[in-house]
């Protein structure tokens, strides 16, 4: 039987067309014999389910020996959906009252933590979906929106990393950047010199690896100050934003970043090939001192080091200054 009928249950209603055919390949059908269980008591709601054919009852069993019913499932109806989005443990039986089937999700074997590296947006959306729902059905959600804090966090941090070098994505910055800002933040953005000769004469897998140890630098530097974000901004442009970061502060760490680069082991010489050695142009700016207008400071501050990387670089580093700072 075909599973396409999840994609019309509330969690994924609101997805893309190529969002509800992921979810619909990570879907299977699933066959119940009469007085088989669907769930127990106490079992992980790691799944939810569409019914499709037969009849679910929930259940949950007495001291004496009886059984005081719950709720009764007819084809069409979601079951577990609540307790999935909030990862909770189920409370009371599932059993089939007739030989029933159903659309399971995630399907047999899979996990939402599956899902996350693999499609972290879509895994975020679903999330979301789960937390309107969860508002519509009960009066309040803070103790919920409490329990699950971790997994959204975790989430978010999944969705706006670059999975080749662990730095934040730009796409973050574009959306936190109101809360990230605080007097004086400093920009500092990177393009390493001559990349493109290192890529074609040793392969893209030499640039990733490079890649990987320009963002050990970066996120060191973090670390040591205690605060900031190591980025990746466009293709090999990296950098540094980092809040309450006044400008003598910003050049100490521009001097540490440029020299750290520098100071990378050179790539070997490979036959007729020479050695590789690291350098790298930097252009940097303060927030609100070079201008008040972030994203004019931004796209000014990426002009600048492009142009300069464009002449020739050289390990030159260069701060922008927005003419209109108000």
């Amino acid at each position: 039987m075909d599973p396409s009928p999840i994609k019309t249950t509330e969690l994924f209603t609101s997805l893309l067309d190529r969002e509800s055919d992921y979810v619909i390949k990570r879907s299977c059908i699933i066959n119940l014999r009469k007085k088989a269980k669907l769930f127990n008591i106490g079992q992980r709601a790691e799944h939810f389910y569409m019914l499709l054919e037969g009849a679910i009852r929930i259940f949950k069993p007495l001291e004496d020996g009886g059984t005081v019913e719950l709720a009764q499932y007819a084809p069409g109806d979601t079951i577990g959906d609540f307790d999935f989005a909030r990862k909770a443990e189920y409370d009371a039986n599932a059993e089939a009252e007739e030989n029933s089937i159903l659309v399971m999700f995630p399907a047999l074997g899979l996990t939402m933590d599956d899902f996350v590296t693999e499609e972290p947006y879509i895994v975020s959306r679903i999330l979301l979906n789960s937390i309107v729902m969860m508002t519509s059905r009960i009066k309040s959600t803070q103790k919920i929106l409490l329990e699950n804090l971790s997994w959204v966090n975790e989430l978010q941090r999944r969705a706006y990393e670059d999975p080749g070098t662990g730095l934040w994505k730009q796409s973050y910055l574009k959306d936190e950047i109101n809360r990230i800002l605080q007097v004086p933040t400093a920009l500092i953005m990177l393009k390493p010199d001559r990349f493109k000769i290192l890529v074609d004469s040793r392969g893209h897998e030499a640039g990733d690896e490079a890649m990987i140890h320009f963002a050990m630098i970066l996120k060191s530097i973090t670390r040591r100050i205690g605060r900031g974000w190591a980025m990746r901004f466009k293709s090999n442009e990296t950098g540094l934003v980092i809040n309450k970061c006044p400008g003598p502060l910003a050049e100490k760490v521009i001097r540490e970043l440029s020299r750290a680069i520098v100071n990378l082991a050179p790539v070997p010489a490979q036959g007729d090939i020479p050695p590789f050695s690291f350098n790298c142009t930097i252009a940097y700016s303060l927030w609100p001192e070079d201008g008040h207008n972030w994203d004019k400071l931004f796209a000014g501050t990426y002009e600048l080091l492009l142009d300069t990387w464009k002449t020739g670089g050289g390990g030159k580093t260069l701060r922008y200054c927005s003419q209109e700072k108000t």
